[in-house]
This record gives structure tokens, sequence and C-alpha cells, in this order.
């Protein structure tokens, strides 16, 4: 009885497609994101009032959206209060901060290299997901929006890590301290 079970089941999930449907976005590469540009030029447009296309404003980091401890928004998880981290600190240092759990939260809803296919860009753009928040973003050529993509398409070399001081050229001047963020 549990072998015919069995290959009843097996039967039903093979004619679902099983894992041959599966596909990984174009893009995966390995390799990191930028912690510096994100924490200057991502994190603060995460957690300060934006205004919406249809009128209002809200906040990613709110408590019932992206908020760590009681969001109802997905996988990506954010602490508002996260402090700007010293660079100039170890990476273990950096890596216990709060800072740097939205890092590790922001980068789980990208693929670096491809940020059509990031959910961190995708959703509040509302391109082909739902987004339970709306469309928070009114275009692609809105700030936050040129920012999440230019960080998604500017990884660290590859076998470098996310506090790579290659990753620097995405500020004018060069010094995440005193430069601006790029967008093109």
């Amino acid at each position: 009885m549990r072998l015919t079970a069995l290959v009843w089941a097996t039967a039903l999930l093979a004619g679902c497609g099983g894992a041959a449907d599966i596909d990984n976005p174009e893009g995966a590469s390995g390799q990191k994101l930028a912690f510096a540009y994100f924490q200057k030029c991502v994190q603060p447009l995460l957690s300060s009032p934006l205004t919406l296309p249809g009128g209002g404003t809200a906040t990613c980091a709110a408590g019932g959206c992206h908020d760590n401890t009681n969001g109802t928004g997905g996988a990506l998880r954010l602490i508002g209060s996260a402090a700007t981290v010293d660079l100039g600190q170890t990476a273990d240092q950096i890596r216990s901060s709060e800072m740097y759990r939205n890092f590790y939260s922001a980068q789980g809803v990208t693929v670096p290299g491809n940020p059509e296919g990031s959910r961190l860009l995708a959703k509040p753009l509302l391109l082909g997901m739902l987004h339970g928040g709306g469309l928070v973003l009114g275009s692609a050529d809105d700030e936050l929006a040129l920012r999440i993509r230019y960080w998604i398409t500017h990884p660290a070399p590859k076998d470098q890590d996310e506090f790579s001081s290659a990753t620097y050229a995405m500020f004018t001047p060069a010094d995440p301290a005193t430069g601006t963020c790029n967008t093109r």
C-alpha cells in the first residue's frame, strides 16, 4: 500500500514538471553587492518617508511593511533605526551590526547584475509581480529605482567581498565618506 502511494505521488509530481521547470535568473554570478553603497545610497531611501505616486507617503521600513519585528512584507526585513557603520571597522564588526542585517536582507531579494529579476526593484515598480504596498515608485527613473538598479548592476569584482575598496568607484569622488551616489 505504501509503495503504491509513493509511486502515485511521484507520478503526480512528475506531471507538474518537477525541477525541470526551475530556471535561475540570468546574471547570477556569485558576486557580492557593495556594502558601502547600500549603506549610503540605498538604506536611507528604504528607511525614509517616500512620496507615493498616488499621493501620500510611506516608509519601506515601517511597522506594517518591511519592519524587522512586525512587518508583513515578505522576505525583505529592515531595521529602520539601524545606525550607520564606520567602514574602518573589521568585517566581523560590520557583519554584527543592524545596518549589515539590513544589507543582508536586501541582498537576499536581489540578483546581482539583474535588476529586473530582483524583487527589491521589481516589486515597488510592479514589474510582473504583485506588491502588497502597491506601486511605490512612479517609474524606473525614480531616484530610488536608479540607486537600486545601480547597486545591483555594479557588484564587487569577482572573488572580492562586499567591503572591497574597488566598489568605492560607485561614488563621485570615489570615497563613500565624501562622494555622491552614482546612478548612471
